[in-house]
């Protein structure tokens, strides 16, 4: 008895990732890549060190990398026109983002009477994946008020038109607390990127002039550490589910 009590708690705790029997096996007209006992399909980064790494059924990093470069984990495989879900879940934020905007729904930030920019201070942890091998058209995970699945990269840009930062800033704030797990579906075809977040349309259908024609997707790393302590929010996160539908 004492054993299955210990068990059942070990399950609640936010650090662990039970198995579900239906985790990580594709649905019809879908390829999986992941498959939830190592990272075949992908490449980890030269010198990581076991940060990236399957725990539990999930794809669990975190954010301390030792890479001297590149540390997001990339696909073998390049994509062009794809359908892609994949499962998230930010496990802590330990650190606290002083300077979150207020985003407004043109995807400018708010000001306030002097014209100041009004920045939050909030939990925050960031990650994101990137489509076809660009990090600046990657879809955001984090904890903004924002919500997640917009592209940073691209709303920031101070060449992009008005009309176009607007469809890359999300339309609703659709993500679940810190701790649970949330659903991306994410549509590319074409120069044009839609993002459904828990079931919620919160990017309709930007177009994206720039968009390379094909490449890999990553998940992002992010944050970095300065005598123990996070200078930058983390990527402390995991993943699962992830499940991808090529479209001519």
């Amino acid at each position: 008895m004492k054993t299955l009590v210990a068990s059942l708690a070990s399950l609640l705790c936010l650090g662990t990732a039970p198995i579900n029997a239906a985790d990580n096996v594709a649905p019809p007209g879908f390829v999986s890549l992941f498959n939830g006992r190592d990272l075949t399909g992908w490449k980890i980064p030269d010198g990581d060190n076991g940060h990236w790494r399957v725990l539990g059924g999930v794809i669990d990093y975190d954010a301390r990398s030792e890479s001297p470069g590149d540390k997001n984990l990339w696909t073998t495989r390049k994509f062009e026109n794809f359908v892609l879900r994949i499962d998230w879940r930010i496990k802590e934020t330990p650190y606290i983002n002083p300077r979150i905007p207020y985003i407004l729904p043109d995807g400018t930030h708010a000001r306030d009477v002097t014209g100041k920019p009004i920045e939050l201070s909030l939990p925050d942890s960031d990650s994101g994946v990137f489509i076809r091998g660009s990090g600046r058209h990657q879809i955001n995970i984090w904890c903004w008020p924002i919500g997640s699945g917009e592209m940073y990269g691209v709303r920031m840009d101070p060449e992009t038109s008005p009309e176009l930062r607007a469809a890359v800033t999300p339309r609703h704030q659709a993500d679940r607390p810190v701790g649970e797990w949330n659903s991306y579906e994410i549509t590319v075809k074409g120069d044009t990127v839609k993002v459904v977040l828990n079931g919620i349309t919160v990017i309709p259908g930007a177009k994206l002039t720039d968009l390379p024609a094909v490449g890999p997707l990553a998940l992002q790393h992010h944050g970095g550490l300065s005598n123990g302590v996070w200078n930058s929010p983390p990527s402390l996160l995991q993943f699962k589910n992830i499940y991808l539908k090529e479209l001519p």
